[in-house]
């Protein structure tokens, strides 16, 4: 019996290092202010139906439940926040600053940088349409980066502005209704061949390869540029009209984040979408709201080909591994004393390790090494006395066992 295709099994390394991430990614979060929450793993599949249209549905693991309800796991977390942000909404000042930490579903095809499912550090902010919120998610994306230890020279915010392409669209005549395909086309741009584009866009294609090329102007992608240039981030961003974001609920400023080698899928990815709760609300709320979303799959990737990045995780996974103390039972009578102090000790914080059958002393203190002690704990023929042994200078000492949780709250290497 194996996973399913698209699927992992964490063992403990692999689990350390998605902590490692988890653990970075609220750290910036809460720096910027942002609060976590969560919602449920399974919505009702209209919601997301009601969002995307009926073509997301073949992209789900979707099922009726016993309730004969029809359900699906969580593809992504935008519609529950916009379904919880439109119920609870009177009950939060503005703007909600949230961030969540999830997993994901897609029933889709596996390939490099994208899973059947996956971890998702999601933040998003609620009720605020000035374009300073859009600035302050641009710098939080940048800086959730720069505490892996990436700097400008691995990875770019490419920023565009869907109102750019629909200003552009409206001045050539066409029609609304259009707008989403025509958008789509210039999403695929890049990884599909021109021509096919060019069929789609039809009469536009010269004119929209023209812009492209030649780049188009927008007040609020330089005032963003500006604001990020006073905050030292200029040189993590870059502005590309060429980026809208396929998804039709966006109505601004998108980004998209990728390195700067152009060996991966996008690191992440977001953008504005004012009218989403709106929507989803059928008019009874509307707010304005942004965000993005960042996966562990390509953020992973990204990590294990940077060696300044790689060191950094696999350094903090071996230090958070290491234990306060070892205790070595060198005589098999004096164990229901180690076992008393030793759940002691524990309680007041401090990591311990013993062994649980009897075991040679020897093979005890390499167990010690091994798991990283600051020292080790000896009781043997010197009870009532405790041989205390340094693991990094083999210097010994003993100290009577009712002295002993003084002494080592006095050892500046121990953590409790």
């Amino acid at each position: 019996m194996q996973a399913l295709p698209g699927f992992r099994d964490f063992l403990p390394e692999d689990c350390a290092k998605r902590s490692y991430i988890f653990m970075r990614w609220r750290e910036v979060a809460r720096r910027y202010g942002f609060v976590e929450w969560e919602g449920p793993p399974l919505e009702l599949t209209e919601l997301y139906r009601k969002k995307s249209g009926e073509e997301i549905v073949h992209q789900l693991f979707n099922f009726i439940d016993k309730g004969e309800r029809e359900v699906a796991l969580r593809p992504e977390l935008t519609p529950t926040l916009a379904r919880v942000a439109a119920a609870h909404e009177r009950e939060f000042k503005k703007p909600l600053k949230w961030f969540s930490i999830g997993q994901f579903f897609r029933y889709e095809k596996q390939q490099r940088g994208r899973l059947r499912e996956h971890f998702q550090l999601n933040c998003d902010i609620v009720g605020e349409a000035d374009l300073a919120a859009d600035i302050e998610l641009l710098a939080l994306c940048i800086d959730v980066l720069r505490e892996f230890g990436f700097t400008a020279n691995d990875f770019v915010v490419r920023i565009s502005d869907r109102e750019f392409w629909t200003d552009f669209l409206r001045e050539k005549g066409v029609a609304a209704d259009q707008w989403d395909e025509i958008l789509q086309a210039i999403d695929k741009l890049g990884r599909e061949p021109r021509e096919k584009t060019a069929e789609k866009l039809g009469n536009l294609a010269e004119h929209i390869f023209a812009t492209l090329k030649n780049g188009g102007e927008s007040e609020k992608l330089s005032k963003i540029l500006n604001a990020l240039r006073v905050r030292g981030l200029a040189d993590f961003v870059a502005i590309d009209i060429g980026i809208v974001r396929g998804l039709a609920y966006y109505t601004g400023i998108v980004f998209e984040v990728f390195d700067r080698a152009g060996k991966f899928r996008a690191i992440a990815g977001g953008g504005r979408y004012d009218n989403l709760i709106g929507q989803l609300s059928d008019g009874a709320v509307s707010l304005p709201a942004l965000g993005f979303a960042m996966g562990d799959v390509v953020l992973g990737e990204l990590i294990n080909e940077a060696p300044h990045a790689r060191e950094a995780i696999e350094q903090a996974i071996a230090s958070d591994r290491k234990i306060d103390i070892y205790v070595v039972i060198a005589k098999e009578e004096r164990r229901a004393d180690a076992l008393g102090q030793i759940q002691e000790l524990r309680d007041r914080g401090y990591r311990i390790d013993y062994p649980l059958t009897q075991t040679k002393v020897a093979r005890q203190f390499e167990t010690a090494e091994d798991l990283g002690a600051h020292v080790a704990l000896l009781y043997g023929d010197e009870w009532p006395q405790v041989k205390i042994k340094n693991m990094a200078t083999a210097q010994q000492e003993l100290v009577p066992h009712d002295h002993l949780l003084a002494h080592l709250q006095a050892q500046p290497s121990l953590s409790s």
